[in-house]
């Protein structure tokens, strides 16, 4: 397993990382124990998790995915070999039940912080981040920003401050983003230099075939400032792997479970879907295999996320690890892209 390196600390991480947000909901913690066993033998040593997994959250299984992972850090003794991630949950996404809503303040980002690390059994977070922003902007796939003069905010001053202490304390090594905007990136790189602070290592945001917005302002940031992108939804839910064509409904995958996942429904996400298949077909490829090894060979990509609810689905998907796609393939998904971004009249 290729290993790239984290911004520019002295860790390196594996070009997959193993993403846990379905375990405590679609895996029970046996389910999670073998995920884990079977991507670390395979050369995954970076894992991401979150204070509000799994999802879609609830308050009955609220932290069960870190729990698990502190779990099976605690009876494997890997501790040392591993690069684990989590991140501190911001307003908002019906979490009244976390901290009675959670905020970006100093108090809020201590209170999360030691809570994952009881849950995890472990002294130190390697990579600590901030989930989403604690202001007016566009993630979750969102569109169309519209500015609010009069919103509520924590400055993002006392959020980096607050993770500055926490670096200090050793509770955690180093800190990133996710779901952030090229401002809110750069704001964070200003305030890390002129206060001596910390500066973001990483960026994790959504990055696939169907979804290349990173590319139009934060590539660049990544590249310029060593902010790598740690790509999540890398198969779009599953869609790209075409299960859900023709109006399928596999079995316990999570669009069928969770009619809330809807961001990549729509014809031209069906069309542009059949089209990445068949050229994955083409290629002798699954469409996983073709869709995950896409975002492995960019070069602003530090670690691709990859998540599975069953061992088959998890094997596959680190397989695309050793998948290089030839420029006759890489240029037909470009042809592609532009046919199904930018539609001639």
């Amino acid at each position: 397993m290729d290993k790239r390196k984290l911004g520019r600390t002295d860790l390196d991480v594996s070009q997959i990382c193993l993403g846990t947000m379905t375990w405590g909901e679609q895996n029970t913690e046996q389910e999670a124990f073998e995920q884990l066993d079977y991507a670390v033998d395979a050369g995954i040593n970076f894992i991401d998790a979150a204070e509000m997994y799994p999802v879609p959250p609830r308050p009955e299984t609220q932290g069960l995915t870190e729990q698990y992972l502190g779990n099976w850090l605690a009876r494997r003794g890997r501790r040392d070999d591993l690069v684990i991630a989590s991140k501190v949950a911001g307003p908002g996404n019906g979490l009244t039940y976390l901290r009675e809503g959670p905020r970006l303040t100093r108090d809020h980002i201590r209170e999360a912080c030691d809570a994952s690390l009881r849950r995890l059994q472990t002294d130190y977070i390697d990579l600590y981040q901030v989930h989403w922003p604690d202001r007016n902007t566009n993630f979750f796939g969102r569109l169309g920003y519209r500015h609010r003069e009069d919103e509520e905010s924590t400055p993002i001053e006392e959020t980096l401050g607050a993770l500055h202490e926490l670096v200090q304390e050793g509770k955690v090594r180093h800190i990133g983003l996710s779901n952030e905007t090229p401002w809110g990136t750069m704001r964070y790189l200003q305030l890390a230099e002129q206060n001596g602070w910390p500066r973001p290592v990483s960026i994790q945001n959504p990055y696939n075939l169907l979804n290349r917005t990173f590319e139009l302002g934060l590539a660049e940031v990544a590249h310029r400032e060593d902010v790598g992108l740690l790509a999540y939804s890398p198969l779009a839910f599953g869609m790209l792997t075409g299960k859900y064509l023709d109006g399928q409904s596999p079995e316990n995958a999570r669009i069928t479970l969770f009619s809330r996942f809807v961001r990549y429904k729509g014809e031209r996400a069906e069309r542009a879907i059949r089209a990445y298949c068949e050229l994955a077909r083409d290629h002798s490829l699954s469409p996983a295999h073709l869709a995950l090894a896409w975002v492995n060979s960019r070069a602003f990509v530090t670690s691709n996320i990859i998540g599975a609810t069953t061992m088959e689905q998890l094997k596959e998907n680190i397989g695309s690890a050793s998948v290089t796609l030839g420029e006759d393939v890489l240029e037909a998904l470009e042809e592609l892209h532009r046919e199904f971004t930018y539609p001639c009249p």
